[in-house]
């Protein structure tokens, strides 16, 4: 089931206006991509506040309501304030159900607490990256990937050829080459600090000068 979103047509552009709708907390986007000509919208920045925490809003196909009009997209871009919270422009991508696409979707991690190289080799897991860009038919985009690290041991290296991937979809980074199946995470042991107290002695005290001495007096 695709997530739904409202939208209304935008008439009036410029940053001028982007700027007026901003500060009534309406966030201004574009929808462009397919056979169709790019349409400016409006959305309610409330709306997508409610969206941002899920994983699914930036991988899934979005049904976004136009003004009675349904268009399937993909969230391609947002553009985030500096320091407020709240987003200032979107971009998304118009999407066909029998055209592949290309997303990001997001690795998740599980049995790095009862692997053998955690629980008794004193390793230490590095997550060497968090997300794959996978390339798929809309209807099988996964929410996410699931990496399970419960088998793994001190050396061992999970590399993007290593993960399980639903039926119909492809690594994009696979496609290009061998030499592109990059490491995803590894364990290695943990370092040890060990803090060694450095001797510390007084420096000596130089020598005191020879006393100069005349002739014998008479």
């Amino acid at each position: 089931m695709s997530l739904e979103l409202n939208a209304t047509m935008r008439e009036v552009k410029g940053k001028g206006a982007s700027r007026r709708l901003r500060h009534a907390n309406i966030l201004p986007a574009i929808v462009y991509g397919g056979s169709k000509d790019p349409v400016s919208i409006t959305l309610l920045q409330k709306d997508i506040q409610y969206r941002l925490p899920d994983e699914q809003f930036y991988s899934q196909v979005l049904s976004l309501n136009i003004e009675g009009k349904i268009e399937d997209v993909l969230v391609r871009d947002i553009q985030h304030h500096p320091y407020k919270v709240e987003v200032m422009h979107m971009d998304f991508i118009r999407v066909d159900a029998k055209k592949v696409v290309h997303v990001f979707s997001q690795l998740h991690f599980v049995g790095e607490d009862v692997s053998p190289g955690i629980k008794t080799e004193g390793g230490v897991i590095n997550h060497v990256v968090t997300e794959v860009e996978l390339e798929c038919l809309p209807k099988n985009i996964p929410e996410f990937i699931e990496v399970d690290l419960s088998e793994m041991h001190v050396g061992d290296v999970v590399h993007l050829s290593d993960l399980k991937l639903p039926k119909g979809v492809e690594v994009l980074a696979l496609k290009q080459g061998e030499e592109h199946d990059t490491a995803v995470v590894g364990m290695h042991l943990r370092k040890v600090v060990e803090e060694v107290e450095e001797e510390t002695t007084a420096p000596e005290a130089p020598e005191a000068p020879e006393s100069e001495t005349g002739g014998d007096s008479e």
